[in-house]
């Protein structure tokens, strides 16, 4: 199939319908360089990332990277994302594994992308990426921090996050450390009104997370179940149905991928329709996971850009005869009402 001429097209009738998307909530969007209303985000990649450093919670810190290289490597790809038609990219990196929020401010300043960074702690991976003090500190200690980075900034900056970004153990249920961290989130929200974002992969662990939100006050819309492919569609099902967001979050081409085999183009495509069919399209998001400069690598290692979602995924749904409309659901309008900045409580 070739993609290209029709994408143009479909952009082309995004950015021009852009401007006439109006809200019935206009809501506060944080990015890296201040405050925006919701309806000036744009097109919005909803799970992204500049750099990463995988060396763990006790060894990183701005010591490990030169900033102006990682600008200068990056800055490319978002310059494409921009000609792309993107307007806002939410960067999903947390503290402790390779969170720069001046890097991101630079990226922005630069290409003219909206960017949006995070506050929380990142769980998965054997908790290698957890500071030492959040074994000992209540959940109301470690919200009082995030809340901190919220109201005041970030390591001393002005720049604040727009979002909570957390995760826990893959595919099996909360740990005592993961309740606490969720326990933190629900704190947080409830006292700032930013989205949870929690990397999950499974089922189980999704389902878990709500239910422990619910109890702790903080409505399922105001959760968002990023890695949701790895998730059986009756679990995106039932998880759509309490209110929260399904978020597929790794769309890539593979030439050598199979057009049914997971993490496929079609693959991606037909979860999207099975969830629209269900009537469950106004809480869908899509976004690449791309990005990733590696600081343990030469030049940062491979750097995946930000366009197959808009080269193959688009185009993919429109031979599946999703509409303009659905288009600008997806990426303009969805993305608005899951980061608006208010309380969404049980």
């Amino acid at each position: 199939m070739v993609y290209l001429p029709r994408l143009s097209t479909l952009l082309l009738i995004l950015l021009l319908l852009n401007s006439c998307i109006t809200e019935d909530a206009d809501h506060s969007i944080m990015t890296v360089n201040g405050a925006i209303f919701s309806s000036e985000m744009g097109v919005t990649l909803t799970h992204e990332h500049v750099m990463v450093d995988w060396i763990g919670a006790d060894s990183t810190g701005y010591h490990r990277w030169n900033r102006e290289e990682v600008v200068e490597r990056a800055l490319p790809f978002f310059l494409e994302a921009s000609g792309r038609g993107i307007d806002t990219i939410i960067e999903a990196t947390p503290a402790y594994l390779g969170r720069d929020p001046f890097i991101l401010a630079e990226i922005s300043r630069r290409s003219g992308i909206q960017i949006i960074t995070n506050t929380g702690f990142y769980g998965a991976v054997e908790n290698r990426f957890i500071p030492h003090y959040v074994y000992e500190e209540t959940a109301e200690e470690i919200a009082t921090r995030w809340i901190n980075e919220f109201e005041n900034g970030i390591d001393g900056s002005e720049i604040r996050p727009g979002f909570i970004k957390m995760s826990v153990a893959e595919e099996q249920p909360l740990t005592g450390l993961h309740q606490k961290l969720i326990d933190a989130a629900a704190i947080t929200h409830l006292q700032t009104g930013l989205t949870i974002l929690s990397h999950t992969i499974g089922d189980v662990p999704a389902m878990e997370q709500l239910e422990w939100l619910k109890s702790a006050g903080v409505h399922p819309k105001a959760w968002v179940w990023t890695h949701a492919q790895s998730g059986s569609l009756e679990g995106n099902l039932q998880a759509a149905e309490m209110g929260a967001w399904i978020a597929l979050d790794n769309v890539q081409f593979s030439p050598d991928q199979e057009p049914e085999e997971h993490g496929s183009i079609e693959w991606y495509a037909e979860r999207v329709m099975n969830l629209k069919e269900a009537g469950y399209l106004e809480q869908l998001l899509l976004s690449h996971d791309a990005g990733w400069y590696d600081v343990g690598e030469e030049n940062g290692g491979e750097f995946r850009g930000y366009s197959d979602l808009f080269d193959f995924l688009v185009p993919e749904l429109a031979d599946r005869g999703f509409t303009d409309d659905e288009m600008m659901q997806l990426l303009i309008s969805n993305p608005q009402n899951a980061f608006g900045i208010r309380v969404r409580a049980q």
